[in-house]
């Protein structure tokens, strides 16, 4: 290749992981050295993340899509691509970053109280300093010693500056403290030397005054400061008062317990608080060059209770809460429930600890409009080419006895079966305005197409892993059509298209075999009552630790100006939770397989909005039982004509619901003891191959955004060393 020619870089998949990678490897600093082209199935960016406009400009989604205020990197390189674009708020509502975002400091979870019913436990979240994608402090955050000291000061803050709101006349009142016997807390600040910290914490220690809650206080903040200054103090001693203060109050609190919800709801959080304190000083996470890593063998209760957590506590909404925001149910059973200790509490750290702006930001639009379509036009501007309707059937290997000696193995071909012919023969334009909104969808533009017309009356179903049909097939050669290849599609693929490295390489047999996927469900409803009306009497949240089949609801009426209906709903709300995997995994090939779980969702969401969903909305229920099934808008029902509407559980046909069991579509999960078998995309196994995804070993390996831009970010590394590592935020985490 000579000097002056571009490096032709080809990536499959369109997905977060995917996106991040072209926006690197095309910045205006490259000068063009990297000629991208982005090889993906379907009409629409998006992967797991891809929403699409359905009847009255609705917005449909492959689930619940919310950032939280800790994505740095994800926000970080989605502020730059809206700043790039540098839209016209006058020609278009969502001309920045946050238009396209808004701040949602409300939290809910759900418990089953001993009366019998579902009671709501919602928490408010204070504003933070910053925003997400600000440039982060040099001194970082992300340190296990910071989450530490922040623990404990939030221990403190429990204890004692913190009161439970009772319902008016509810005989428990709130006329005082929480915690019988408790003081306020007293005195000076803990003395700042070390020195005089270290006399302290021996003082403490040694006379044993950790029996009064004023003891016990001070060494909290003494132990706040500690923390905060390791390794300047012994750890020994910092261990020591650490677990003399968790038996001190796990002694003076659990003889006050009560059946009051409660007061039995606050002791929850200080118990799992307490157990991960007690932990971290056992496990010796401080000093082990793995950090929170070192415990991921140990699923998250398993480990909480190892250092003392109640069984009470670790099957409370908070616990509850957690596994269902990571879908952390093994073939979707929710009898077994796994997730890998280290990666739980980083997450959970990172959540509380380092969120900027908001807990959670919600999206004021699709994910497809807030986020894909942005990119796509940034990065056609900066000259990507998008080979639309492109299924990766195979990653082809050179033949062993063709590598030199010391030679790496690489890829040699990229075989495709190209699902439809752009009419014309020019590039297929994917995107639709709505109300001067750039966005994608829910179905192809069958104008574009060859026989476009033919196909869509056979019913070709693009996205869908099943759908073997095709206009032709398309093989793209090394040197040819790509000197470097990005495989940014999920793990879930895998096995279908990297034959040739899984018979050759363990590693990704490993991977493969243990990095394991779940199938999700989902489904939204558009009601002509408010919530108000519904019953719901709190500010918009979102909910989780609900019941199965649909453990978490977000109240999504924010998108209704985006939409465009003839006569408006007044509220909007997305439930999603995991789907059963078949007892037998060959089922998930046998003919109308794909249909059948369609089929179960539409009769789990009917079921759950029947037997369920008034607990949450009261005012949903009908006098004779079940659902209010006139609740329910359809967009092509006429408001002219009463008659012509659908009664009953019809009605739900109106609405949407997805089953997400494509490979590509289904959630990765964190098993304990599994996260070892990831790929980095830094591997160099392969000459000329690197992998992005939620699925590789990216430095925060969770399924979310964030964790695919950072893989992004790394593949893009891996190819042009850029962005450097220490741009990555939080990829040295803990």
């Amino acid at each position: 290749m000579r000097r002056d020619e571009s490096i032709k870089v080809a990536i499959i998949g369109g997905g977060c992981a995917s996106i991040t990678t072209a926006f690197e490897l095309t910045r205006p600093h490259h000068r063009g050295k990297y000629q991208v082209t982005i090889y993906q199935v379907g009409w629409r960016l998006g992967g797991k993340g891809a929403s699409g406009r359905g009847p009255a400009s609705r917005i449909e989604e492959h689930g619940l899509h919310i950032w939280l205020g800790y994505y740095e990197n994800a926000f970080r390189l989605l502020r730059e691509c809206y700043a790039e674009l540098g839209r016209d708020p006058a020609v278009c509502p969502i001309a920045g970053w946050r238009d396209a975002f808004f701040p949602e400091p409300h939290i809910g979870l759900t418990e089953w109280s001993r009366s019998g019913n579902w009671l709501e436990w919602l928490a408010y979240f204070p504003p933070a300093d910053g925003l997400p994608g600000d440039p982060v402090a040099l001194n970082s955050p992300f340190t296990l010693r910071s989450y530490l000291a922040r623990t404990v000061a939030m221990l403190r803050l429990l204890l004692f500056h913190t009161r439970t709101r009772y319902a008016p006349g509810d005989p428990a009142g709130n006329t005082g403290p929480d915690l019988p016997g408790w003081l306020p807390e007293q005195g000076e600040p803990p003395p700042a030397t070390v020195k005089t910290v270290i006399a302290t914490m021996t003082r403490l220690l040694r006379i044993g005054v950790l029996s009064s809650a004023a003891a016990i206080s001070e060494a909290l903040g003494v132990l706040t400061v500690a923390l905060r200054s390791l390794p300047a103090f012994p750890e020994r001693l910092v261990g020591n008062l650490m677990e003399a203060v968790v038996s001190a109050i796990r002694g003076r609190l659990e003889s006050f317990v009560t059946e009051q919800d409660g007061l039995c709801y606050k002791w929850e959080v200080i118990d799992l608080v307490l157990a991960f304190l007690v932990g971290a000083v056992r496990f010796r996470l401080m000093t082990d060059p793995r950090g929170l890593s070192a415990i991921d063998q140990y699923d998250s209760r398993e480990w909480l209770r190892m250092n003392g957590a109640s069984e009470r506590s670790l099957n409370s909404a908070f616990v509850r809460g957690l596994y269902d925001l990571a879908m952390a149910y093994e073939d979707g059973d929710p009898t077994r429930p796994g997730l890998a200790a280290g990666q739980a509490l980083r997450g959970s750290m990172r959540l509380f600890f380092t969120y900027r702006g908001a807990i959670f930001w919600k999206l004021r639009s699709g994910m497809g409009d807030c986020v894909f379509a942005p990119y796509y036009e940034v990065l056609k501007r900066r000259g990507v080419r998008f080979e639309f309707f492109h299924r990766l059937t195979d990653v082809k290997l050179a033949p062993v006895e063709s590598l030199g000696f010391g030679e790496c193995p690489y890829v040699e071909a990229l075989e495709f079966d190209v699902q439809a012919e752009i009419a014309g023969g020019g590039e297929y334009q994917p995107l639709v305005d709505v109300k001067r909104v750039p966005c994608w969808p829910s179905t192809p533009d069958f104008s574009q197409l060859v026989d476009g017309e033919r196909l869509r009356q056979e019913g070709w179903r693009f996205e869908s892993h099943w759908e073997r049909r095709r206009s032709r097939a398309r093989t793209l050669r090394v040197t040819e059509d790509f000197d470097f290849v990005v495989l940014g599609v999920s793990v879930g693929v895998i096995p279908f298209v990297c034959r040739d490295i899984l018979e050759r390489d363990a590693r990704w047999r490993s991977m493969v075999a243990n990095v394991k996927t779940v199938a999700t469900q989902a489904f939204q409803v558009w009601m002509t009552e408010d919530m108000a009306a519904l019953g719901w009497t709190e500010a918009p949240v979102t909910l989780s630790a609900f019941t199965k089949p649909f453990d978490t609801w977000a109240d999504m009426g924010h998108v209704i100006p985006e939409e465009n209906w003839r006569s408006p709903p007044r509220s909007v709300a997305y439930f999603c939770n995991v789907l059963a995997d078949p007892a037998a995994p060959s089922d998930a090939d046998a003919p109308g397989y794909e249909a059948s779980c369609h089929d179960e969702v539409r009769r789990n969401a009917i079921d759950f909005l029947n037997r369920q969903v008034h607990h949450l909305w009261p005012n949903a229920l009908a006098w004779s039982g079940g659902f209010r099934w006139d609740l329910l808008l359809d967009p092509d029902e006429s408001p002219s004509d009463p008659g012509s509407a659908v009664a009953g559980e019809r009605r739900f046909s109106s609405q949407y619901w997805t089953a997400n069991v494509n490979p590509s579509d289904r959630y990765v999960l964190m098993l304990p003891g599994t996260l070892r078998c990831r790929i980095s995309p830094l591997d160099n196994t392969y000459d000329n191959l690197t992998i992005a995804g939620d699925w590789t070993d990216c430095g925060y390996n969770a399924g979310c955004v964030e964790a695919a831009v950072m893989s992004g970010r790394l593949a893009a590394h891996a190819i042009s060393l850029w962005p450097p590592l220490e741009d990555i935020t939080g990829y040295d985490h803990p």
